[in-house]
C-alpha cells in the first residue's frame, strides 16, 4: 500500500511534497544513498518512528538537524511489537500528511519500507533476542508479552541498515528508550542514544501518534493523566504505597479510565522503588486505557 500511495504521490498535485526530501522504499538503495554519504565524512543522525508523525516527532527532527549533517527517518509500523493484533490494525497511517511534515522540519530523507522488504521470509521469524533480565519484564513488559523484543529486533536492524552517528529518542517511551541504550551498549553498537523530553500539548497531554484516536471526550479528559503524575509527587504522602493506592483512585474515578500500572522506578534499571530516597533517580510511569485506547506517560520523580 506504502508503494501504491507514493506513486500516487509523485504523479499528483502534491509531488512537489517530495521535491527536497528523498523517499527511500528498499534497504538497498537507502544504503547506497548512506555509503555516498559517508565518503563525504559527514555525520548522520537518525530519527526511526512507526508514522502519523506529530510535533513531538518534529522536536526530534529539530534536534537530529543541530547537530548532523544528514537527518534521515524511518517510518516502519512494526508488526513485532504488537501483542493484540486489533492494535496494529487500528494504528494511523498516515503518510502523504508526514511526508509534508517532514519536507517543513527539512529532514533530508525518509526510509519507509513494506513489512516483506523489513521480514523476507515472514514477520513472525527471527532469530535475534536480547537477554534484557528484568527491563522487559516490568511495566509494558508485564503487560505487552513479546513487545520489547520486538522493538529490540526492528531498532537493530534499521541501526544496522543506517548505522548513524546518533539516533534520537523520546522520553515519553521511557522503558523502551532505556532498553534501547541497553541493547546497544551489550552489543557494542558505535550509535550515539541521544534522549529527548516528552513534547506535551498546551494542557499536559503527552504527544503521541494515539491521541488522534481519542474521542472529542475522550481527549478533554486525558490531560488528567498528567495532572495525577504531577500530584503524585506532593511531599505529603508517606509512603510509595500511599502514592500508588492514590493513583490508582484518582485514574479509575474517572469513567473514561482503567489503570493498567503506576510504577515508581529506579531511572537506570527500571526496578520498582519501595522507598523514596533523595539520592535515588527515579521515574513515575503510568500505563491508562482510556476505553479502547491505551496512553503511557512518565515524568522524573525526584
Amino acid at each position: 500500500m506504502e508503494h501504491l500511495l507514493l506513486t500516487l504521490l509523485k504523479n499528483s498535485k502534491n509531488s512537489h511534497l517530495l521535491a527536497f526530501l528523498r523517499i527511500f522504499l528498499t534497504i538497498q538503495e537507502t544504503q547506497e544513498w548512506l555509503n555516498s554519504i559517508r565518503t563525504q565524512d559527514k555525520s548522520i543522525g537518525f530519527v526511526p518512528t512507526m508514522g502519523a508523525l506529530h510535533q513531538g516527532h518534529m522536536t526530534l527532527i529539530k534536534k537530529a538537524k543541530s547537530e548532523n549533517n544528514i537527518v534521515i527517518a524511518s517510518i516502519f509500523v512494526n508488526p513485532l511489537q504488537f501483542n493484540d493484533k486489533k492494535d496494529l490494525e487500528r494504528y494511523p497511517k498516515t503518510l502523504p500528511a508526514d511526508i509534508e511534515k517532514l519536507k517543513t522540519f527539512n529532514c533530508d530523507a525518509l526510509f519507509t519500507p513494506t513489512v516483506e522488504e523489513m521480514y523476507p521470509d515472514g514477520n513472525e521469524k527471527t532469530n535475534f533476542t536480547l537477554d534484557l533480565g528484568m527491563l522487559d519484564k516490568v511495566m509494558e513488559g508485564a503487560h505487552r508479552p513479546g513487545h520489547f523484543q520486538g522493538v529490540c529486533v526492528i531498532v537493530k536492524k534499521l541501526f544496522d541498515i543506517i548505522q548513524p552517528n546518533n539516533a534520537y529518542f523520546g522520553e515519553k517511551d521511557f522503558q523502551q528508550l532505556t532498553i534501547i541504550k541497553t541493547m546497544v551498549k551489550m552489543l557494542k553498537m558505535p550509535i550515539n542514544i541521544v534522549p529527548i523530553e516528552t513534547t506535551r500539548e498546551s494542557d499536559g497531554l503527552a504527544m503521541s501518534s494515539r491521541n488522534v484516536l481519542l474521542s472529542a471526550e475522550e481527549r478533554k479528559n486525558a490531560p488528567v493523566i498528567y495532572q495525577t503524575l504531577l500530584e503524585s509527587r506532593n511531599t505529603s504522602f508517606i509512603s510509595v504505597e500511599e502514592i500508588k493506592s492514590w493513583v490508582e483512585k484518582q485514574i479509575n474515578k474517572n469513567p473514561y479510565f482503567k489503570l493498567e500500572y503506576f510504577e515508581i522506578v529506579d531511572s537506570n534499571t527500571l526496578a520498582p522503588i519501595h522507598t523514596i530516597k533523595s539520592n535515588t533517580k527515579s521515574r513515575a510511569c503510568i500505563a491508562v486505557k482510556v476505553n479502547s485506547i491505551r496512553l503511557i506517560d512518565n515524568i522524573v520523580f525526584n
